[in-house]
């Protein structure tokens, strides 16, 4: 099964980018990378804790095998795609997350 992610300052960014233009329609603002759950679940144990293991359960029925969103519109009218990637976002969103659950306990 792949997956497609991204974060989400790289789709407001896309929504705003569209919202300032002057084109209308449907615009697809996904990340066209994919990744098994396994590699997801890799990067994630390399960001959160190298020692966590991987548990695998079987999929469910109604998933979609592919998520690979066509962003060629995007690309061309908007000059937009995603600016961060996976590898790269992951330990931004975690360092946010742990910063949110630090201020919180205090």
């Amino acid at each position: 099964m792949l997956n497609c992610f991204h974060l989400q300052h790289c789709q407001v960014d896309g929504l705003v980018t569209l919202m300032e233009s002057e084109h209308i329609g449907p615009f697809n603002l996904g990340n066209p990378g994919e990744f098994t759950m396994l590699e997801l679940a890799e990067v994630v144990k390399e960001t959160v804790d190298p020692s966590a293991t991987i548990d695998f359960k079987p999929n469910t029925a109604d998933d979609p095998h592919m998520r690979k969103p066509d962003i060629t519109k995007a690309m061309e009218f908007l000059n937009w795609a995603p600016k961060i990637s996976l590898r790269e976002g992951l330990p931004l969103m975690v360092n946010d997350f742990r910063k949110r659950i630090l201020d919180e306990q205090k």
